[in-house]
């Protein structure tokens, strides 16, 4: 059976498309085929294929603590749940 294939056209900030492009270049690929990637990992993992999350503000050395509390411990508790906290410090 013959693939049909569709145009997708996105609106994307001038400069971030040229840096993008460049990235790309540099490992051989262009702009087409990394979508085309991106919408096979999006079927294959039935979702995003990286994580989405809102990224915490920077805190001042001093309010790290504050932080650290207000989150649950619990979580924490064991050797294996480690890389949680971890992230969370990034």
């Amino acid at each position: 059976m013959e693939s049909i294939t569709s145009a997708i056209s996105v609106q994307v900030d001038s400069q971030d498309k040229e840096m993008a492009n460049d990235i790309l270049k540099s490992l051989g690929l262009n702009m087409s085929t990394y979508v085309n990637m991106a919408i096979k990992q999006l079927l294959y993992t039935n979702g995003l294929p990286f994580e989405v999350k809102n990224p915490i503000s920077t805190p001042k050395s001093n309010d790290i603590s504050d932080i650290i509390k207000e989150k649950s411990t619990d979580n924490y508790n064991e050797y294996t749940t480690m890389p949680n906290l971890i992230e969370f410090m990034k």
